[in-house]
């Protein structure tokens, strides 16, 4: 059969050469079984049948290991029986056999389930790729094209004249058709027809690939701007959130504003560049600096508590100290009085 395809073929050949010399010969080929692959109901229909098969492979080893029971039960029991019952079990034991090999040579046979079952998932596509691949044929001109899973041995193929991507594409949009608008129809076959030229010119694919490498480059470029651009806005949201909750938290921790003496006032000057330097370079959370700063307005409020305790102390010693000097002056006037009298 080979070689009768093969002497066809080289008589097309010289054919055509003789009749068509000024004309290039145009030849293609597909791949049916990366077709077959790529089609989804097959894929399915594929899977489906597989499933079957394991559970006839399945059938078949029960089958397998009822027989080896039964054999070596008769090798344990034969001293035992009679040559009738002898006889009687192993015609039953080749009987079994037979029906077991019956059984698998009517799933996985030449002629079995398996391999009709698969002809029969495969015959429709294979009818689609062969209408895809007249039209492909006529309106590139092709003069031959062949099936490189088929009988025929290729030595050599070229990715170039390969056109199974192509019927693919044909197959899907057939099966889309329907779900597709009449603009998106349009717009999915002039995708297709520039992904056919792109496949038939290789110079057009990389002049398309650095094109595609520059467009993900360019867009590339813009997200990293974009991101950037939400980073420093997080970070001055956060910075104002935490301004905002300090101010808050100060407000609701002081009572009162006291007066600023001399050593409150270098306090004050020396915490605000402590503060300054120790703001955070990274963006924080509202929750942290909202706490941050109530803890930063109690330590604040403690500091002012006992500041105004001292000073009320140090009042309250003057005081004293002024009533007691009150207190020896009449002292000695009296005394001085009563020297006088």
């Amino acid at each position: 059969m080979r070689k009768q395809f093969l002497f066809i073929f080289l008589a097309l050949i010289v054919v055509s050469a003789s009749q068509a010399q000024t004309r290039t010969t145009r030849i293609g080929y597909i791949d049916m079984e990366y077709i077959l692959e790529n089609v989804s109901d097959y894929k399915e229909a594929k899977a489906q049948l597989e499933l079957k098969a394991q559970k006839w492979k399945q059938e078949i080893e029960a089958k397998k290991l009822e027989i080896n029971n039964l054999k070596e039960s008769l090798k344990a029991e034969k001293a035992l029986l009679t040559k009738e019952l002898i006889d009687e079990r192993e015609t039953e034991i080749k009987f079994l056999e037979t029906e077991m090999m019956d059984y698998q040579q009517k799933q996985f046979g030449a002629d079995g389930n398996l391999i009709r079952h698969k002809a029969a998932l495969a015959k429709p596509i294979q009818d689609q790729v062969f209408t895809a691949v007249q039209d492909i044929a006529e309106a590139k001109n092709y003069d031959f094209v062949f099936d490189k899973s088929s009988d025929l041995t290729m030595l050599f193929s070229n990715k170039r004249f390969d056109i199974s991507d192509q019927v693919l594409r044909i197959l899907n949009r057939t099966d889309k058709r329907e779900q597709l608008t009449k603009k998106q129809l349009k717009d999915q076959e002039v995708k297709e027809s520039r992904e056919n030229a792109i496949d038939e010119n290789p110079e057009m694919a990389e002049r398309q690939k650095v094109l595609d490498e520059r467009k993900a480059a360019r867009e590339k470029l813009i997200e990293d701007r974009r991101l950037e651009q939400e980073a420093k806005k997080k970070e001055y949201d956060d910075r104002r959130k935490a301004i905002l909750a300090e101010r808050e938290a100060k407000k609701n921790g002081t009572v009162s504003e006291p007066a600023k003496t001399e050593e409150t006032k270098t306090d004050a000057t020396t915490a605000k560049p402590a503060a300054a330097t120790t703001e955070p370079a990274t963006t924080t959370t509202a929750n942290d600096a909202a706490a941050a700063a109530a803890a930063k307005a109690e330590e604040r409020q403690k500091i002012y508590e006992q500041r105004k305790k001292e000073l009320e102390d140090r009042k309250k010693k003057i005081l004293e100290e002024r009533e007691a000097a009150k207190k020896a002056k009449e002292a000695e006037t009296q005394k001085s009085n009563t020297t006088n009298n």
